[in-house]
């Protein structure tokens, strides 16, 4: 089965949130995207077993979004 995980940045309290429309119950953040990265890898399958699903042969596809505004020198 194949799952997208949206992966947003957070400006206001400085974390990236993790959610999904596939993974009902999917909401967690970290101020560091490598640490989210690892409990989305661990907790989605807990959560599609929870969810009443068998979970095999797992297929994440991850989409991230981040804004900066740059300062333009000139």
């Amino acid at each position: 089965m194949s799952y997208r995980i949206n992966f947003v940045w957070d400006n206001e309290a400085a974390v990236w949130v993790a959610t999904s429309q596939d993974v009902p119950g999917l909401v967690l953040e970290s101020g560091s995207f490598d640490a989210l990265l690892e409990r989305v890898r661990y907790a989605v399958p807990e959560l599609i077993e929870l969810n009443g699903e068998k979970p095999t042969n797992l297929k994440l596809t991850y989409l991230t979004e981040r804004e900066d505004q740059v300062p333009v020198y000139g």
